[in-house]
């Protein structure tokens, strides 16, 4: 499986559209190559580099079978179309919280999970939630990592 962004490639800097610096959106990922028994996506992403240890800037689950995209500006909600769920970030709150580093480079990390089940789990629910509801129904797994730095 091959997890991807449109807008910038694995290891390189995350536009500032897509920061606290810009417009604070999500940024479209895409994906490919996914297990023919897969029946749902989560993405989980997040910062390892934060001052705080694990920051997550983003926990969405129950994305369809039939998805390989994640479009720009995903909206901040818990209960999305299609049956989508957003778990909550470390500002506790549903959706995807942009980069904002505050001080150096750091490295944000985006992980799909192909999942041989939905979660039947409410949205709002934290990332160690997630994980541990997907634990043994990971099918197959892709990651991916964006950097930035404040200028």
């Amino acid at each position: 499986m091959e997890l991807y962004c449109l807008s910038f490639a694995h290891n390189e800097m995350i536009p500032k559209k897509y920061t606290c610096d810009g417009e604070g959106i999500s940024p479209p990922l895409k994906w490919e190559d996914v297990p023919s028994e897969t029946k749902s996506f989560a993405l989980i992403m997040d910062d390892p580099d934060a001052l705080s240890g694990d920051f997550v800037h983003w926990v969405i689950f129950n994305i369809p079978a039939e998805s390989d995209i994640l479009e720009e500006n995903m909206a901040k909600a818990g209960d999305l179309p299609g049956g989508i769920k957003q778990g909550k970030n470390s500002n506790g709150r549903p959706g995807f919280t942009p980069p904002c580093p505050p001080s150096g480079t750091h490295r944000y990390f985006f992980k799909l999970y192909a999942l041989d089940t939905k979660i039947n789990l409410e949205a709002g629910i934290s990332k160690p939630e997630l994980l541990d509801a997907m634990q043994d129904h990971i099918l197959d797994s892709a990651e991916m990592i964006g950097r930035y730095q404040r200028s």
